[in-house]
């Protein structure tokens, strides 16, 4: 396989350090990755990893993905990205120093992704603020990627629909809008929106589960609307869109009340769930199911991309950046999920 490319994410939070520790925690999961960032930051998020008194794994320079698989055991691959040496950002503060860093490692792995000299990326955490204050349009990872994918593709951003899965072992849901306020996203429930979440789940997640995934959607209203009396948009919206789908071929059932929905979709050792996975109305109603279930497994696959993308599920964690005390639990996730993905 080739490369994966891991972004060194905003230098201010904990990304390098879950990255350092990855790669004590599990070095052969890890051969073969490299990590596209800065020397600086890496070298002080190693450090910051070991802890007083204990050696920090070293950095070694790469110049090409390429030469990832042959450096030596006990040692972090960088690929600099930074154009240079730059100076150190304080810990826990937004920086647009640090903005611009994480926001140059992600666009440089899509290119490189596209270009087939990767296998696909894996994002530590960003910081929005941190990359509004760089100058940059996009509200994250998912825009940003979006873009560098439609204009490799010469077609328009709209043309080129992706949708956030969020996952873990027990659950799985894809939101039908990610990073807008909460007013935009009810407005956004509309019939052809939820239609194009179905397509685009039942597409990525077939050659993930080698068969059709289940798909569960969920309501926007309470109960789902209790047929019409707590808002109509079921009606008039999903379940128009759900009958589509069903008409492609689609396994798709609902509209669910979204306070139950999750819970019949959770698998657990002793059972799978009802669904494969459900189609969430809005990015608070499907992710705060899955992060309760558990942070350090959850991971963020966007879906619709013609790269492989996925990240921990988790922020730059400012209050504890520097201190070692992250877990990289979900960033190794992250990177099985992204080798499962790229075949």
């Amino acid at each position: 396989m080739k490369p994966l490319a891991i972004t060194q994410g905003d230098p201010a939070g904990i990304g390098g350090e879950t990255i350092a520790l990855a790669w004590r925690r599990e070095p052969a999961l890890l051969r073969g990755c490299f990590v596209a960032g800065e020397l600086a930051h890496l070298r002080r998020a190693s450090a910051a990893a070991a802890g007083p008194g204990r050696p920090a794994l070293p950095v070694a320079v790469i110049d090409r993905p390429a030469q990832a698989p042959d450096v030596p055991p006990g040692c972090i691959p960088l690929l600099p990205v930074a154009g240079g040496p730059m100076d150190l950002v304080a810990w826990g503060r937004v920086d647009a120093r640090a903005g611009r860093l994480a926001a140059d490692a992600v666009r440089w792995a899509a290119r490189a992704c596209l270009a087939g000299e990767i296998a696909g990326l894996v994002t530590a955490p960003l910081h929005k603020e941190a990359l509004a204050a760089a100058g940059e349009p996009y509200p994250g990872h998912t825009e940003l990627l979006q873009a560098e994918a439609a204009a490799h593709l010469g077609v328009a951003v709209a043309d080129l629909p992706v949708r956030m899965m969020l996952a873990s072992e027990a659950l799985r849901t894809v939101l039908v809008s990610i990073h807008v306020s909460l007013r935009e996203a009810i407005e956004a429930v509309t019939r052809a929106q939820v239609l194009q979440t179905l397509r685009i789940a039942h597409a990525s997640l077939g050659p993930l589960l080698g068969r059709a995934p289940r798909i569960g959607v969920a309501g926007l209203n309470p109960h789902a609307g209790e047929g019409g009396l707590f808002g109509r948009e079921e009606i008039e919206q999903i379940a128009p869109a759900i009958a589509d789908a069903r008409a492609e071929g689609i396994d798709a059932s609902g509209p669910h009340a979204p306070d139950t929905v999750f819970m019949r979709a959770r698998a657990t050792p002793q059972q799978p769930g009802e669904f494969d996975v459900v189609v969430a109305m809005y990015h608070d109603q499907g992710l705060i199911p899955v992060k309760y279930l558990g942070l350090d497994q959850g991971v963020n696959v966007t879906l619709g991309l013609p790269l492989v993308r996925t990240s921990p599920d988790h922020g730059t964690a400012f209050d504890i950046a520097g201190t070692g005390r992250a877990d990289p639990s979900s960033l190794l996730q992250a990177v099985r999920i992204a080798r499962r993905l790229a075949g």
